[in-house]
């Protein structure tokens, strides 16, 4: 099933990546004046166009407390000067939030409740670690629902090694090394810093604008990854060269349907085409963007074959190694994760859906030749999302 109104992603923009913790340059930064520098920054880029037309923000967070509540979506609205009458609201599917931030936009676009649309997300992982404020139902455990490894992220990423024999720790080092250099790439051919928006910080030294992202770390090799720590089991695989660092930041996006982008003379850089979600056994979470992928191909009348771009979160590689088995798609294919992914960026949870469609949408305008991409990725607690989109600049060839 294909959407009725086209959607279109119109733009989107993002705050740079910081680390997480004191000695991260977002430490003494709020998560929602986050949120707002990134909107702020996507609207200075459409000066034409008129707040008042834009009829939803949806704004995710993986954890909606303390400076990540009270309706994120609507008070960053109002925070970054947007009318009284443009309403919002929070949503959260954990690491997929503003993933089905746009998704859910993109469905009020369709049926033609929207013309106009923001949707992002937000993670402040230094303010809000990872389970530090959960409160998980003890029946999850003593009637045996899900697996307890399955409510710690490293442990599931053990699972699929544990399940996989094939995805070794030689490949998912060597995978990381791959993504870092692609990232350091992408950075010199300044394929990033155009849709990061700087933000101010204050740190020990005083105030600093933050410009890129503090991750990436260029040179990483394998003999440098080979003795890491495995933080979640003894003699592991999974180590922090591996897998996506904590991290804080911001995303944003502007949707419409294509109508509307015409009318207003805004740029078209992506079309949706399908999305789908998935689940799967908590305990290997990973593979949820396997069925998810699977799904949303059916729904669109598509193949893996037909895809000319896979933007996948690498929140752990070992997870992005399965999905690639699956599909028999090699470790190294040029087709995956052009710029880089989240091993060197980061990975701020509720925020990382809209960072892919970023790159996504950068790719397109420097490939005609290819005609569909993806964006997705695994979700805590058993899940995965995935959204094809067509380029608008697909020459036909």
């Amino acid at each position: 099933m294909l959407l009725g109104n086209s959607v279109v992603f119109v733009d989107g923009v993002r705050t740079p990546f910081g680390k997480a913790g004191e000695k991260g340059a977002f430490w003494q930064t709020r998560a929602d004046d986050l949120v707002v520098k990134a909107m702020q920054g996507l609207l200075e880029r459409h000066p034409n166009l008129d707040p008042s037309l834009i009829d939803e923000v949806a704004i995710a967070a993986a954890t909606q407390s303390g400076d990540q509540g009270i309706t994120l979506g609507r008070t960053a609205a109002i925070l970054s000067g947007l009318p009284l009458s443009v309403p919002g609201y929070a949503i959260d599917r954990w690491c997929a939030g503003a993933m089905t931030a746009v998704t859910t936009i993109a469905g009020g676009i369709a049926s033609g409740a929207y013309d106009l649309a923001l949707a992002g997300g937000v993670e402040h992982m230094g303010h809000h670690p990872i389970g530090s404020e959960f409160d998980p139902n003890p029946r999850f455990l003593s009637e045996k629902l899900v697996d307890p490894g399955a409510l710690n992220m490293g442990e599931t990423a053990e699972r699929l090694h544990d399940r996989f024999p094939t995805l070794t720790k030689e490949r998912a080092d060597r995978y990381a090394v791959n993504s870092q250099a692609k990232t350091a790439a992408a950075y010199a051919a300044n394929k990033i810093q155009d849709d990061l928006i700087p933000v101010a910080y204050k740190g020990p030294e005083g105030w600093g604008q933050l410009n890129v992202d503090e991750h990436p770390r260029p040179g990483t090799s394998m003999e440098g990854l080979a003795d890491l720590k495995t933080p979640f089991r003894p003699h592991g695989r999974v180590t922090a060269g591996n897998a996506s660092p904590l991290t804080d930041g911001a995303t944003i996006s502007l949707l419409a349907s294509e109508a509307t982008a015409h009318e207003l003379g805004l740029p078209v850089k992506m079309r949706m085409v399908t999305y789908a979600f998935a689940g799967v056994e908590p305990e290997v979470m990973g593979i949820g963007p396997i069925p998810s992928t699977e799904k949303a191909l059916k729904r669109a009348g598509l193949t893996i074959d037909d895809i000319g771009i896979f933007e996948i979160n690498e929140a752990f590689a070992v997870q992005v190694l399965s999905f690639l088995e699956h599909f028999n798609i090699a470790d190294d294919d040029s087709r995956v994760n052009p710029y880089g992914g989240a091993i060197s960026y980061g990975h701020p949870l509720a925020s990382s859906g809209v960072r892919l469609m970023i790159q996504l949408a950068r790719q397109f305008e420097e490939r005609p030749d290819v005609r569909f991409g993806i964006t997705t990725m695994c979700v805590g607690l058993g899940q995965g999302g995935t959204v094809i989109w067509e380029n608008p600049s697909w020459s036909g060839k």
